[in-house]
């Protein structure tokens, strides 16, 4: 595969972001070839490497963390959630340092070159109430209230990051009613009530409906 017919294949891709597997399945090249002509690009300075097996236009391009979101896994989904998604929402102004993922992969931290993503388990059963991020087809992201309950259902399981809230602004559209019925969702029943009573002391604190 030459500089030319890669480079053609990423602008009929109409992305920014693409993976090495996706490009070499349009092209019809072979995963070694689209890889070396990849690199031999990157070093023209053409395109980024963001992470392994992702890349992105490297001309005119300002990216955000968040669209890179989609492709970190091959076999799982994952979501935006916890304070990261509760930041998008305005509930919480403190920037988290690094980007947090829900997800049925294992717990881990990916480095990429645009950002460190903090990605925790949720059980399958639990793998739910997410939505595209403002209706585009970019990156999913926990609903308000779903992102909230995340939260605390990680709380239980020891993590104190998420278990403490300093500056928590619930704004008019928050539904605790949405937020219980969440909670009711959770498989576990110790996990369960634990999570209910940290819902109820916000309630009371915050004097939701």
């Amino acid at each position: 595969m030459n500089k030319k017919s890669i480079l053609v294949s990423i602008k009929q891709l109409n992305r920014v972001v693409f993976t090495t597997n996706e490009l070499a399945a349009f092209s019809g090249k072979s995963l070694s070839a689209t890889t070396q002509a990849l690199n031999f690009l990157r070093k023209e300075g053409l395109i980024q490497k963001l992470y392994r097996g992702i890349w992105a236009e490297a001309i005119g391009t300002r990216l955000s963390p968040y669209v890179v979101i989609p492709f970190l896994f091959s076999r799982h989904r994952a979501y935006l959630s916890f304070i990261s998604a509760l930041h998008l929402y305005g509930m919480v102004e403190q920037i988290p340092q690094e980007i947090t993922l829900a997800s049925t992969a294992h717990t881990k931290s990916i480095k990429t070159k645009i950002g460190t993503f903090s990605v925790h388990h949720i059980a399958p059963s639990f793998f739910k109430g997410f939505v595209w991020y403002r209706g585009e087809s970019k990156f999913l992201i926990a609903e308000p209230e779903k992102a909230l309950i995340d939260c605390l259902y990680l709380s239980a399981f020891k993590k104190k990051q998420f278990a403490y809230f300093p500056e928590l602004h619930f704004p008019k559209s928050f539904r605790f009613k949405r937020a219980k019925e969440w909670v009711k969702k959770i498989s576990n029943s110790k996990v369960r009530t634990y999570v209910q009573k940290k819902l109820d002391l916000l309630l009371k604190n915050s004097n939701g409906k």
